[in-house]
């Protein structure tokens, strides 16, 4: 079995199997990521994806991301507790090779509809998010990881989200997604160098990377100014993979790497066209990188001690915060309402520190969480 594994984001959607299919046919489709609790909620799972599921599942070449656990929420819903019950479930059933979940927490009332936006970096959520991630754990007893931001409100967090993230992992050993569309979106946004920014993230914790592509978004009070955005609507752009030539090498433990796009983005003939054709250019830099790194990585990234839970971790003021935030975020008519209303909220002068948040980032978090509320 080769060293790294060249890999697609295959879920029950028409357009991304029609993509995959063609690359399942030819042999190419090493390992499958699943968002598995997109399905959730889905009744009656047509039997042909289950055995495709199973087949990549005894393999060992099945992964599961998760989407909506929302890590960092302050108070703990009893729809957290249900998801891992489900994923306990579904990975008796399937046996993932990992399970990871997105950074973050997310708006709305409910924290499962809405957008996955930032939290301040502090021993509270630091305790909140190993918490969690050891619940998770304890559901799927395999690997757990976290994907790296694609946004952020300020230079600052930008420079420390590498080594939160490996605070956070640590009780669990656990691993990182480095999704290099997201390096490309800080990377723009911020004006920060690549060299800059990848210095800052722990390259030995990196287990799967991803690549997908993205939109833009104009600056709201500078028409020449774009914003980037992970939308992971289009093609991935020629920086992403020049990301990824640079850094495939870099990442001792590595075993996955894999191309994602949204269904409703392959939806034509010629946009399938261009995820094959992405497909074969990432399989390339990952059989070139295979032919001249042949070593094996005995990292497991399982917890190097037991597990043991107590409590579930709250924190009745971050919840306070992240139900105003969301609420300032989701109705605003404008960003400069936004910027006012939050320098009037509980977030002022607080470890939020929403007065170093850039205004075009303020702007792009209005966009999201209004589009995710939709």
């Amino acid at each position: 079995m080769p060293e790294i594994l060249s890999a697609a984001a295959c879920n029950l959607d028409s357009n991304i199997l029609a993509a995959c299919l063609p690359l399942m046919e030819e042999s190419r489709l090493e390992a499958i990521e699943w968002s598995f609790d997109a399905l959730f909620n889905v009744k009656d799972i047509p039997s042909w994806f289950l055995e495709l599921l199973t087949a990549y599942s005894h393999e060992k070449r099945l992964t599961g991301h998760g989407v909506f656990f929302s890590l960092f929420s302050g108070k703990w819903r009893q729809e957290q507790a249900d998801w891992l019950k489900r994923l306990k479930k579904i990975n008796s059933t399937f046996r993932f090779d990992h399970v990871t979940e997105h950074f973050g927490f997310m708006t709305g009332k409910d924290f499962h509809h809405g957008a996955p936006l930032n939290i301040p970096y502090t021993p509270t959520t630091l305790r909140i998010g190993q918490d969690r991630l050891k619940r998770i754990f304890e559901a799927c007893e395999c690997p757990v990881g976290l994907e790296n931001l694609a946004f952020s409100y300020s230079l600052e967090e930008v420079k420390k989200h590498g080594a939160f993230l490996e605070q956070l992992l640590e009780p669990v050993n656990g691993f990182i997604i480095l999704d290099l569309h997201n390096l490309y979106c800080q990377i723009h946004n911020f004006n920060i160098p690549f060299e800059e920014i990848l210095a800052l993230y722990p390259l030995h914790k990196v287990r799967e990377i991803h690549i997908s592509g993205g939109s833009w978004q104009p600056a709201p009070d500078n028409p020449v100014k774009k914003i980037r955005r992970d939308t992971h609507d289009d093609a991935v752009p020629e920086e992403v993979f020049a990301l990824l030539e640079h850094t495939i090498a870099r990442c001792p433990h590595l075993k996955y790497v894999v191309l994602e796009q949204l269904g409703n983005a392959l939806y034509t003939a010629n946009s399938k066209h261009l995820f094959y054709t992405d497909f074969g250019r990432m399989e390339k830099i990952v059989q070139a990188n295979n032919k001249i790194h042949k070593a094996v990585s005995l990292q497991t990234f399982l917890p190097l001690s037991p597990i043991i839970n107590g409590a579930v971790i709250e924190d009745e003021t971050l919840n306070a915060q992240q139900l105003e935030l969301s609420r300032i975020l989701e109705s605003a008519h404008s960003h400069h309402e936004a910027i006012y209303r939050l320098s009037q909220s509980s977030l002022a002068h607080s470890a939020w520190q929403v007065e170093e948040w850039e205004p075009d980032m303020i702007a792009t978090a209005v966009s999201i969480a209004q589009k995710w509320k939709k």
